[in-house]
């Protein structure tokens, strides 16, 4: 299935397609290597790669960017980057230490709310671009548009219809919420990297992650196997931490002393708030206080949420927050529902605003909003619909809490979020967007209702 992915909307370089099937033939054979073995680096000289990745735009910032590249050799790399209408040009240069490393380069000296082009360069040979925006200072209300979706499921990192309208929206990044280029590897390191390794070599993913800052977390394919978490018998804790490092490897998140995957960002007038919602469960303890997040993540979700000045704050769960569809299948409903409660009451006793959730997993798209005793609403968008593969009911049973359902089979689409920060409240407004560019679903949502009742 793999190789048939690589040429499923278009015709790979020949040199291109040859090292992947070379690269993955070495990663059958030995389940302990990684990129930088000797065999991996000579098949991408000899194809002629002088990049096995990237570039992979993350961490978009008011004064710059995070670009993420794995050089195939160690010849310095030249990033020359441009401000759109201007001629004024900024060389930055890597000096790659290993072949084969994943290498990050961190731009910090741009101007906020600015379009840049940017050239990666080889000995004078353009091997990569693309462009980004920097955000507005955190001062200046001007709004954004934020892209999100889950479950690529490797099949719809090779899809440029979708990747040509999520680009055509133009947002300021994307957040990636789960089951995206690794599907159920369990605990064979190889296998997972051979997996990044058809993303990377995708030519849609490649003009995606180019040009649109990206923010990953996983659910289970990614971690494990469907349906898994936490530390099954057969899997140690050494091998949760080599795959929590080897997740961070392939991905431009935001760098932390985090034990798990999960993280934060500013950007703009938003708080990105990513949860890792596999890692930290405790299978023997399913359906008890603390089973779910686990004490530390559950700790620093709240001390994030207390301490962020951001008006938005956005808090992405790689399985539902409501129970609405699969009566809660391997998420909040039947792990912990005491944390989720812990969760809500905090967000509304504090009276913390502009919170809005985000989830995965159930492949398809919904939206909920979540009633409250108090008379408020938590609302739930979870558009899993980036690969079109089938999954539950697009309407719930009890549908008299839902904006909107759509069954997973052949649905490929992203959610977006416009924030309009101008007006006399800000608002913000949720579009459900297919691969063709149509607008199937919008609803806005005024900053009043975002609002806890005591606030």
């Amino acid at each position: 299935m793999d190789t048939m992915l690589l040429e499923s909307y278009t015709t790979l370089p020949a040199n291109v397609r040859q090292f992947y099937l070379d690269a993955r033939s070495v990663f059958e054979k030995d389940k302990k290597i990684d990129f930088t073995d000797s065999r991996i680096v000579k098949a991408a000289a000899q194809n002629k790669m002088p990049l096995m990745a990237g570039p992979m735009l993350g961490d978009i910032k008011e004064n710059g960017v995070s670009i993420w590249l794995r050089p195939s050799n160690k010849r310095p790399i030249r990033i020359k980057v441009t401000a759109l209408g201007t001629k004024t040009e900024k060389t930055y240069t890597l000096k790659p230490a290993v072949a084969g490393k994943e290498e990050r380069i961190v731009l910090n000296d741009l101007s906020p709310a600015t379009k840049y082009k940017y050239v990666v360069l080889s000995r004078g040979t353009k091997i990569g671009g693309g462009a980004f925006e920097t955000t507005s200072k955190i001062d200046d209300k001007i709004g954004l548009r934020l892209a999100f979706a889950s479950d690529f499921h490797k099949v719809g990192l090779h899809n440029p219809n979708l990747v040509d309208a999520i680009l055509k929206r133009e947002p300021i990044a994307m957040m990636l919420l789960g089951d995206l280029a690794v599907d159920d590897r369990e605990n064979n390191m190889s296998m997972h990297r051979t997996d990044y390794l058809l993303r990377d070599v995708s030519e849609a993913w490649q003009n995606l992650s180019a040009n649109v800052p990206l923010y990953a977390a996983w659910d289970d394919h990614d971690y494990l196997n469907n349906d898994l978490s936490g530390l099954p018998e057969w899997f140690t804790k050494e091998d949760r931490t080599e795959l929590r490092n080897l997740w961070r490897e392939n991905w431009n998140n935001p760098k932390t002393d985090i034990e798990g995957i999960n993280f934060n960002t500013r950007i703009g007038q938003l708080e990105i708030i990513m949860l890792d919602t596999r890692s930290y469960r405790t299978v023997e303890q399913r359906g008890q206080y603390d089973s779910y997040l686990g004490k530390e993540q559950l700790s620093w979700l709240k001390n994030v949420l207390a301490k962020s000045t951001a008006p938005f704050k956005i808090i992405s769960s790689g399985t539902m927050w409501s129970d609405y569809i699969s009566n809660g299948k391997d998420s909040w409903g039947t792990w912990d529902t005491q944390a989720r409660e812990e969760i809500y009451k905090f967000i509304e006793t504090e009276n913390i605003p502009g919170v809005l959730l985000l989830s995965g997993d159930r492949h398809g798209a919904r939206g909920f909003t979540i009633p409250r005793d108090s008379g408020f609403e938590f609302y739930e968008f979870g558009p899993a619909s980036l690969g079109g593969v089938p999954g539950p009911e697009g309407i719930a049973k009890d549908s008299s809490s839902q904006m909107f359902g759509y069954l997973g089979l052949g649905l490929k689409a992203f959610g977006e979020f416009t924030f309009n920060m101008e007006g006399t409240e800000p608002i913000v407004t949720f579009r459900l967007i297919d691969e063709l560019g149509n607008i199937m679903e919008e609803h806005t949502v005024p900053y009043s209702k975002l609002t806890p009742v005591g606030k």
